[in-house]
């Protein structure tokens, strides 16, 4: 099943973006820390084009800390600004904001040195949706100026918030690409929740999910599952999981769907461990092919 989830409002977002970077003098870039590359919207980086740009690395917390420190090298060596954090703690949020000042400090100095009345930095949250950007929002304001959710596109508008000591950001609508070419990363999309459960066929995104699991967490696996030893497929260790957790329908058969749910929330909330499915040496081997 191909995957792809580009409602409407979203085609919107691209154009409001376009309209309102030419007043932006930093951009933030969200990114979710356990898909790094699969959550970089490709269209995000020739809108930005030369403006001052930090990429952040969000849902550190959820990430294996090894391939997060990993990624991070990785940005620096492309000359990028990059920070790690959680948006649900304050711990990052003051650092960033000191990042985005520093980035915006030559524009404003240049203003002051022409005579020009400085004003507020603006600076812009840009990145796909569910990726955290209103709780980063609210941390930053300290107070709940952007609504959140579980769920991926809730914020259709833009809104601007007040940050204090003249620094005012602008919330955007998380926008996806019209069509996903690296269908690998579509379903590590569809599995950390960026696209809509309803858009993708959950079989197919979980027998991915529990393929790689098993090839780089099997003992995360095992124990949050209580699973033994196995050769079998993904979709017969889902099965046994669905047994294990008791999730059973007439004639002793597994719920397939309601045991697809459970685990999907389980990696969604960290309860399997703290796993990173984008690795880098995956992405920089596939761009030398």
């Amino acid at each position: 099943m191909i995957i792809n989830w580009f409602p409407g409002h979203m085609a919107k977002a691209r154009k409001l973006i376009e309209t309102n970077l030419k007043i932006i003098d930093v951009v933030i870039e969200l990114v979710d820390a356990r898909i790094p590359m699969s959550s970089t919207n490709p269209m995000i980086d020739k809108l930005v084009g030369q403006k001052p740009s930090i990429i952040v690395l969000n849902k550190a917390d959820l990430a294996d800390p090894v391939a997060l420190q990993e990624w991070v090298q990785y940005y620096k060596s492309q000359g990028r600004h990059v920070l790690a954090l959680n948006s649900k703690d304050n711990k990052g949020v003051k650092q960033l904001i000191s990042i985005v000042r520093s980035l915006a400090a030559p524009k404003l100095e240049r203003w002051k040195a022409r005579g020009l009345k400085t004003r507020s930095v603006r600076t812009m949250i840009l990145g796909i949706p569910n990726v955290g950007k209103s709780t980063l929002i609210n941390k930053l304001s300290r107070r709940n100026a952007a609504k959140t959710a579980d769920k991926p596109g809730e914020t259709k508008g833009k809104q601007w918030v007040h940050l204090g000591g003249q620094l005012d950001l602008l919330d955007t609508p998380g926008v996806l690409w019209p069509k996903l070419e690296n269908q690998v990363s579509a379903y590590r999309l569809a599995a950390t929740g960026a696209i809509s459960d309803t858009a993708f066929d959950m079989e197919t995104v979980l027998i991915q999910l529990i393929d790689e699991l098993e090839k780089h967490y099997p003992d995360e696996l095992k124990a949050r599952f209580k699973l033994d030893e196995w050769n079998d497929t993904p979709l017969e260790v889902i099965e046994t999981i669905g047994r294990k957790r008791g999730c059973l329908v007439a004639g002793n058969q597994v719920d397939f769907e309601k045991t697809y749910k459970m685990i999907l929330k389980d990696y969604r909330e960290g309860k399997i461990g703290a796993i990173s499915l984008d690795r880098v040496d995956e992405f920089t081997e596939s761009r030398r092919k």
